[in-house]
C-alpha cells in the first residue's frame, strides 16, 4: 500500500505513513487534507471525473483498490432495496432472474453503463414494491437484532472469563509470594537441613503449578453488563409476565344486600318494570367487561334503599347482636 497516493496533492503513504485516503459515490480517492480543502467554499467536484460531490458522502477507503469501493458502496446500497428472498418467488428460476438482475444493475452502475436509465429501472422496481420492500426490512431488523444479542452474549462471557482469568492470576501470585516468605522465615528460624526445606518446596511449587495448568471451566452468564437477561430488551413493556404462584380457582359470592325494610327489585323486574328507560345502554366495551345498565340500575338502587330505613335504634340492636 506504499504506492497509494492522493491524485490532487501526489502525496503517497511512503512521504506520509499517517495519509488518511477517503473516497465518494465516484470510485474517486483524495486525502483528507485535500477533502477539507476542496469543500471549502462549501461545494466541490471531483478533481478526475469533474462529477459533483458532498461532503458527507465521503469515508474512509478500506480497500487498496477504489474500484473494489466503489462496487462494496454500490452493492450496499441496491441490496437494502432489493432485499427479497427465496421464498419470495414461486420458483428457482425466477429467484435467478431476480438475482441476475441485481448483478446487471451493479455492474452498469460500476462501470458508468446506461447510469439514467438505470437509476429510473431502479425508482419503478422500488415503487412497484413498496411493501415487499418494507416487510423484508423489517424482517431484517428482527435479525440483526438477534445476531447483535448473539454477539453481546459472546462480549460479555468472554468479559467474565477474562475477568475471572484475572483474579485467579492475582491469586496465584499472592499464594506465590505468601509460599517464598515462608520459606524465607523457615530456612532463618526453622531448625531443619536447608536443602531438604528446599527439596520440599520444590515440591509444593511443582504441585501447584500442576494445578494452575487446570483452569476452572467458565461460569455461564446469564445477563448482560446493563442488567437484562439474556433473551429479554431494554423496554419494560416488553419485558415477560412475572408468574405467580397459582392459588385456589375464585368462587363468586352474589352480593347480599341489607335495606332494613323492603328488598329492592330485582334485575328481572328493573328490566321489565321500565326502570331503565332514563339510563343510557352499556357501550360494547363496558358489555365486555360483564356490565349491563340493568346491573348498573340494580347496584344504584341498592346503595339508595340501604341508608332509606335506617333507624338509631336498629343500628344499636345490629351493634348489640
Amino acid at each position: 500500500m506504499d504506492d497509494q497516493a492522493c491524485p490532487r496533492c501526489k502525496t503517497t503513504k511512503y512521504r506520509n505513513p499517517s495519509l488518511k485516503l477517503m473516497v465518494n459515490v465516484c470510485g474517486h480517492t483524495l486525502c483528507e487534507s485535500c477533502v477539507d480543502l476542496l469543500f471549502l467554499k462549501g461545494s466541490g467536484a471531483c478533481p478526475e471525473c469533474m462529477v459533483p460531490l458532498r461532503r458527507n458522502n465521503f469515508r474512509v477507503q478500506l480497500f487498496e483498490d477504489p474500484m473494489v469501493e466503489k462496487e462494496v458502496d454500490i452493492r450496499r446500497r441496491i441490496l437494502r432495496d432489493y432485499n427479497k428472498r427465496e421464498e419470495d418467488f414461486e420458483s428457482l428460476e425466477e429467484y435467478n432472474d431476480y438475482l441476475e438482475e441485481i448483478e446487471d444493475i451493479v455492474y452498469n452502475l460500476c462501470n458508468n453503463i446506461e447510469i439514467i436509465e438505470t437509476n429510473k429501472r431502479i425508482e419503478a422496481y422500488k415503487r412497484d414494491n413498496r411493501e415487499v420492500i418494507q416487510r423484508n426490512k423489517t424482517r431484517v431488523g428482527r435479525d440483526e437484532h438477534a445476531l447483535e444479542e448473539m454477539l453481546e452474549l459472546e462480549r460479555v462471557q468472554e468479559e467474565a472469563r477474562k475477568k475471572e482469568l484475572e483474579e485467579l492470576e492475582n491469586e496465584h501470585k499472592k499464594k506465590k509470594a505468601r509460599d517464598k516468605q515462608a520459606l524465607i522465615e523457615e530456612l532463618m528460624y526453622s531448625g531443619k537441613d536447608a536443602a531438604q526445606i528446599v527439596t520440599e518446596f520444590a515440591e509444593k511449587a511443582e504441585k501447584q503449578r500442576a494445578e494452575e495448568k487446570q483452569l476452572p471451566p467458565p461460569k455461564q452468564a446469564n445477563e448482560f453488563s446493563t442488567g437484562i437477561k439474556f433473551g429479554q430488551t431494554a423496554d419494560p413493556s416488553l419485558l415477560p409476565v412475572p408468574k405467580s404462584e397459582e392459588g385456589p380457582l375464585f368462587v363468586y359470592e352474589p352480593l347480599i344486600a341489607f335495606t332494613e325494610g323492603p328488598e329492592p327489585p330485582v334485575i328481572s323486574d328493573i328490566e321489565s318494570m321500565g326502570y331503565t328507560s332514563h339510563i343510557r345502554s352499556e357501550t360494547p366495551q363496558e358489555n365486555a367487561g360483564g356490565f349491563t345498565s340493568a346491573l348498573a340500575c340494580e347496584r344504584a338502587i341498592q346503595e339508595a334503599m340501604q341508608g332509606l330505613y335506617y333507624t338509631a335504634t336498629a343500628g344499636v340492636a345490629a351493634g348489640g347482636i
